[in-house]
């Protein structure tokens, strides 16, 4: 039998200073904004009916394919926002799941 391919895993620090794990879903690029984007969820929900996906930028020049090396930066345009979720949405069905 197959073995399923794990998860990339990138460790955040919350604002009061817990670690939590979270599952890459993937990264991307954008030619319009010059930078690439991380969208993932926390660990502890997969399994679950639903998740949380979160969504980062990563700072210009950062390597999409090593996205724990660098500093996640916080989306801020709502153009930015509307772009991620039409990428996210090319990957969900038509009933919100991967």
């Amino acid at each position: 039998m197959a073995e399923e391919p794990q998860a990339e895993q990138i460790t955040l620090i919350d604002e009061d200073g817990n670690e939590i794990l979270y599952n890459e879903l993937f990264t991307f690029s954008s030619e319009d904004y010059g930078r690439s984007y991380i969208l993932m969820y926390p660990a502890s929900e997969e399994g679950n009916d639903s998740i949380n996906i979160e969504a980062y930028a990563l700072p210009k020049g950062a390597d999409p394919t090593a996205p724990d090396d660098a500093d996640l930066e916080p989306i801020e345009s709502d153009e930015e926002w509307e772009m991620v979720q039409e990428t996210l949405n090319t990957f969900l069905d038509p009933n919100g799941k991967m």
